[in-house]
């Protein structure tokens, strides 16, 4: 019989963490899939929302990246994306050339509001399993 030590547990705890987030993304995947988003493209419409509207309702781009758990470059083509599909528009910092804002168009803020009640749902029903 193996000796449970706090290290062996720290990572158990760990393990646990991941394998919710896992089950959780791919839960919202599947409920979003029909709208034509996915569990990433969600998380970027949400913290778009988020926004306060004294800050012009846009953010940079490089906010975005410490929020969302994708690399930089994965979040830039994502973010292609959305903007091909007429969820977001980016525009360039008018202060810092390098700089990049994305703003949610109306499209993007009604599908949103659309679809936020099911990522909710899922949420609860992860999460909830995990508190019993």
């Amino acid at each position: 019989m193996a000796v449970t030590t706090a290290e062996t547990r720290l990572e158990e705890r760990w393990r646990d963490i991941l394998a919710v987030h896992a089950r959780t993304m791919c839960e919202i995947d599947r409920a979003l899939h029909p709208h034509g988003l996915g569990a990433s493209d969600f998380e970027v419409l949400d913290i778009l929302t988020a926004e306060r509207p004294e800050q012009g309702e846009q953010c940079r781009v490089q906010n975005l990246v410490g929020r969302v758990h994708l690399s930089q470059s994965a979040l830039s083509r994502l973010i292609g994306r959305l903007e091909k599909d007429g969820l977001v528009e980016r525009s360039v910092c008018a202060e810092d050339r390098r700089g990049v804002w994305v703003a949610l168009t109306p499209k993007g803020r009604t599908l949103h509001a659309e679809v936020l009640p099911l990522q909710r749902a899922v949420l609860r029903r992860m999460l909830a399993e995990r508190e019993d």
